[in-house]
C-alpha cells in the first residue's frame, strides 16, 4: 500500500455511557489513567483500554467495571491506531475526569469526551511490511439544527441545575 487509506470506525457503546479518546505514548498509560479515574470519582465505575503501538502490540486495559473494560477492549481493538486510549464510564461524566486525565504524564491529546453516537476517522498506512493506523479525528454527535432562543436558554439552564452543575 502506497499513501495511506482513510477509514471511519464506529465507536459501539450504550446510549447511557460516556468515554474519552485520546493519545498516548507510553505502556503504563491504563494504570496511570485507571490511577487518575478512581481519584477523581472514586463511585465512578469505567473501563480503559490502551493500543500499544510497539513491542508486543497488545490492547492493555484495567478498570473497576467488567462489562466497561471489555467494551473499551472490544472499541481500542477495532480503532487500531497506535497509541490511543478510550475510556468508558458510568457514574461520572468526563467533566469529573478530563482535567486528571490531561495531566497523566504520558497523554499527548483528548480527540474527544461524549456519550453522542461517535465515529473515529483513522488513517492507515505502512512500514515495510507492517501497517500503522493513526486518528485523524473525531465525527462527535449531529449537526447543529439553528441557534438556541429564549427557551432553548430556560432549558439549559435548567438541565444544568437539574444534573447539578450549577446551583
Amino acid at each position: 500500500m502506497s499513501g495511506f487509506e482513510i477509514t471511519v470506525v464506529d465507536v459501539e457503546k450504550p446510549d447511557d455511557v460516556n468515554f474519552i479518546l485520546g493519545q498516548t505514548h507510553f505502556i503504563k498509560t491504563v494504570e496511570d489513567i485507571y490511577e487518575a479515574m478512581v481519584n477523581s470519582v472514586p463511585s465512578g465505575r469505567f473501563g480503559v483500554a490502551f493500543c500499544e503501538a510497539s513491542g508486543a502490540r497488545k490492547v492493555r486495559s484495567e478498570g473497576n467495571d467488567e462489562g466497561l473494560r471489555r467494551l473499551a477492549e472490544d472499541n481500542a481493538l477495532r480503532i487500531g491506531a497506535g497509541h490511543t486510549f478510550v475510556v468508558f464510564m458510568r457514574d461520572c461524566f468526563p467533566i469529573n475526569v478530563l482535567n486528571a486525565i490531561k495531566n497523566v504524564p504520558e497523554v499527548c491529546s483528548i480527540f474527544c469526551a461524549t456519550a453522542n453516537p461517535t465515529k473515529v476517522v483513522v488513517a492507515e498506512s505502512s512500514f515495510g511490511d507492517e501497517k500503522g493506523r493513526g486518528v485523524l479525528g473525531v465525527i462527535d454527535g449531529f449537526v447543529p439544527k439553528g441557534k438556541e432562543d429564549e427557551d432553548d436558554i430556560k432549558w439549559r439552564k435548567g438541565f444544568l441545575r437539574d444534573i447539578g452543575y450549577k446551583l
